[in-house]
């Protein structure tokens, strides 16, 4: 999402990097590629209006620092102007104190309130919270099945009555939230044209028999400006208090999640990223606006960690990396989390200093999977002490993860070459272990319960070590690497040095 304006942004202040200051002419020219870097990701001409003319009289305001690069203060003018049109602080959902509170959805047709309402509820459950699910689209062909399908994989109930009346059946769902003690109902009305004068008016009377806390309303990202003509339109019938920006991750412009606040007055409160049931976020204004500028979101990746990386496991993990007792095992453990936390490009998105260069890389997420397969070729033993295999097993394991050559016949180069830097990890863990740089990582669980408070401060993620083979799937040179991995080099040189000094 959002990777156009976001490789615009980019652009726009490295040119403003080589000035020596902010002066009336650089600020009228970045002033104008912010333009129509906005205008191009289809963001309102009002709005972008408004926003450079800010940011104009920001950069040549009072407020601007003479001790600081011009290019970073650009960027912070900018950053902080992109929060304020988001909404400035997370605008969260409003919980009721005598439960159930009722969340109602409304939008067009396809703009996927029927997935949100499963996502929302699977992600409410994760927060300990108990959704009813109530089918009100009686409209459209297996809406209800669709909502039954994505009940049962979230193991949450669906209240539904083929072929009855929307405001009956939500009524109806009223009580039986209050006999199975849930504590959230989400209703999942029919999508709709705002022009459709029976079906808005039967919105308002399923509002007037519910009384909902939050009425959200489900935009496409994908339908650009027209998405926030419509919630203008719904919002003259309903008394909206949210947004769910859905497919935002296939939209790279991005420009109806940057209008939608500024000219509804309506918050983003969720958006949708992907077509797994766990793939929505909280929308934080701040994180977005890092993002669209490269910044990255560490806070996010964070949050994403603590749901997939157990405590318990990444303390015993630190244990192994500082007794070098780390196996193939082990790291095998390791690329089923990284699995989990979801696509390698999407979390290098969040990594501040690589999320704006991510489009100029050439990430082959295949080749964890290659390496995934090798390694479940493997015996227990042959995992735990790699040392012992020989010429037939390394043939066997090549079979039995695919890799043949034009012939037929095992193709082990791939398996030789897991096992090459495998080892070579093994020793620079081995290295960092004894530098102790593995003691800062048993602060990382306390990292994760903060709320990011550390500003830029660098996360180290416990049980978290260099993958092999990942600066060739990210396009890397051979120099790449981590703070860790340099300190390695550093104190091999100085070691070099003391030996070549002794003699």
């Amino acid at each position: 999402m959002f990777e156009s304006l976001t490789d615009k942004m980019t652009g726009v202040f490295r040119t403003l990097a080589g000035t020596a200051k902010i002066s009336e002419s650089n600020v009228e020219e970045a002033a104008r590629q912010v333009r129509l870097a906005l205008l191009e990701a289809d963001v309102s001409l009002a709005v972008v209006k408004g926003f450079v003319e800010r940011v104009k009289n920001e950069a040549l305001g009072e407020k601007v620092l003479n001790a600081v690069k011009p290019g970073e203060q650009f960027v912070k003018i900018v950053h902080d102007e992109l929060v304020a049109l988001l909404g400035g602080e997370r605008d969260g959902v409003r919980w009721q104190e005598t439960a159930p509170t009722i969340v109602m959805l409304c939008g067009l047709q396809g703009a996927g309130k029927t997935t949100a309402a499963g996502k929302l509820a699977r992600r409410w459950q994760a927060e300990g919270k108990k959704p009813l699910l109530v089918a009100a689209d009686v409209q459209r062909p297996a809406a209800i099945e669709q909502l039954k399908i994505l009940g049962a994989q979230i193991n949450a109930p669906v209240h539904f009555q083929a072929g009855g009346n929307p405001v009956a059946i939500c009524r109806e769902a009223l009580a039986v939230a209050r006999e199975n003690n849930h504590d959230v109902i989400i209703l999942d009305t029919a999508g709709r044209l705002h022009v459709d004068d029976a079906l808005m008016t039967e919105l308002e009377n399923i509002a007037s028999a519910t009384n909902p806390a939050e009425i959200l309303f489900i935009c496409d990202a994908m339908i650009g400006q027209s998405a926030v003509d419509t919630a203008l339109e719904f919002k003259k019938r309903l008394a909206l208090t949210g947004a769910v920006m859905t497919k935002l991750d296939s939209d790279a412009r991005g420009g109806a999640a940057l209008s939608l606040r500024a000219l509804t007055g309506v918050g983003i409160k969720y958006v949708s990223v992907g077509e797994k049931l766990d793939a929505i976020e909280e929308f934080h204004p701040d994180r977005m606006a890092g993002r669209i500028l490269g910044m990255g979101d560490v806070v996010s990746l964070v949050e994403k960690a603590q749901q997939v990386i157990d405590e318990r496991d990444a303390e015993k993990m630190r244990e192994r990396l500082e007794k070098n007792e780390f196996t193939l095992e082990d790291f095998q453990k390791q690329l089923a989390q990284i699995k989990k936390l979801g696509s390698i490009k999407e979390l290098l998105k969040l990594v501040p200093g690589i999320g704006g260069k991510i489009a100029g890389l050439d990430i082959d997420e295949g080749r964890f999977r290659k390496i995934e397969a090798i390694i479940q070729s493997m015996t227990v033993e042959e995992r735990r002490h790699p040392e012992i295999l020989g010429h037939n097993r390394l043939r066997r394991i090549a079979l039995g993860s695919g890799h043949r050559d034009a012939k037929g016949e095992p193709f082990v180069k791939p398996v030789r070459e897991l096992l090459d830097m495998f080892g070579k990890m093994r020793k620079m863990i081995g290295k960092m272990g004894k530098m102790g740089l593995f003691s800062a990582a048993g602060a990382s669980a306390d990292l994760l319960k903060n709320d990011g408070e550390n500003g830029d401060a660098p996360v180290e993620m416990s049980g978290m070590p260099p993958i092999p083979g990942m600066r060739r799937a990210l396009g890397q040179s051979k120099h790449a690497g981590t703070k860790a991995t340099r300190d390695v080099k550093k104190e091999r040189k100085k070691e070099k040095a003391r030996k070549k000094h002794r003699r």
